[in-house]
C-alpha cells in the first residue's frame, strides 16, 4: 500500500497510508473505532477506491481495475466479516460450499469432501446440517472463516475476528488464525481492538490513528515502545 488517501464527505479518513505485508506473514492493524481500519481493509480488495495512492497485490496495482480484473484478484483473497455474515437460510454445509458453487463447481462429492476438510480444520466435524440460528457466536465465526478459505486464497482479511466473543472463544479463534497461517502459508491482515489477540497472532503490528500509521513493528517492539 503506497500513499493511500481517502476522504468521505468532509472527513479525511486515510491520510497517506504506506504498508507492506510480506507473503505468509500476519499483519495486525490496531487503532480506536472510527480510525479508518475497516475502510483500509475495504480498499485492499477494491470494494472502495482511494482518492490517491496505489495498492499492489502480487505485482499488480489494483487501483482502477475493471470489476472483471478485480474478480481475478479477489479469488486470491478471503475475507472474514465482523459478524461472520452467514446466509440465514442455508445450512453450515451450504454456507461453506457457497464460494465453490459460485465458481462453477457442480460435483457434489468434490464439494462435500472440501466442506468436510474445512470443518475438520475448524474443529467442527459433524455440524454440516446445522442452521446459523443454532450456532454460537464463535461457531458462526468459524463457519464464516471456513467459507472464506475453502478456495484456498493466498491472503485472508479479518475484520474484528474476536469482537463480541468471550476470552476462551477469542483464544480459540486466535489459535485458528495461527494454524491457518502455518497449514496453508496464507498471508493475513487482521483488524482488531483486542491487544491480547494482536500480541498472540501478529508477526508485525501497525497502529492506525486518525488516518495515519503511527507505529509499525513487531510485538516486542510495541511492548518496548513508550
Amino acid at each position: 500500500v503506497r500513499g493511500l488517501t481517502k476522504r468521505i464527505g468532509q472527513q479525511e479518513i486515510l491520510r497517506g497510508i504506506d504498508l507492506t505485508v510480506p507473503k505468509g506473514e500476519t499483519l495486525v492493524i490496531i487503532g480506536r473505532s472510527g480510525g479508518g481500519k475497516s475502510v483500509l481493509l475495504k480498499h485492499l480488495i477494491g470494494l472502495m477506491q482511494p482518492d490517491a495512492g496505489e495498492i499492489w497485490i502480487e505485482g499488480e496495482n489494483i487501483i482502477g481495475l475493471s470489476e472483471r480484473k478485480l474478480a481475478a484478484i479477489r479469488k486470491k483473497v478471503g475475507i472474514l466479516f465482523q459478524s461472520g455474515a452467514l446466509f440465514d437460510s442455508m445450512t453450515v454445509e451450504e454456507n461453506i460450499a457457497f464460494p465453490l458453487r459460485e465458481a462453477g463447481e457442480r460435483d457434489s462429492d468434490v464439494i462435500r469432501e472440501k466442506v468436510n476438510e474445512m470443518l475438520e480444520v475448524m474443529e467442527m466435524e459433524g455440524q454440516q446440517e446445522k442452521m446459523p440460528v443454532n450456532l454460537s457466536g464463535g461457531m458462526k465465526k468459524r463457519v464464516g472463516l471456513a467459507r472464506s478459505i475453502i478456495r484456498r486464497p493466498s491472503c485472508i482479511l479479518y475484520d474484528e475476528p474476536t469482537s463480541g466473543l468471550d476470552p476462551v472463544v477469542s483464544d480459540s479463534i486466535n489459535q485458528l488464525i495461527r494454524r491457518l497461517q502455518e497449514r496453508f502459508h496464507v498471508t493475513s491482515v487482521v483488524v482488531t481492538h483486542d491487544m491480547k489477540s494482536a500480541f498472540h497472532i501478529a508477526d508485525h503490528i501497525a497502529y492506525l490513528h486518525e488516518g495515519r500509521i503511527y507505529f509499525y513493528g513487531t510485538s516486542e517492539e510495541l511492548h518496548a515502545s513508550p
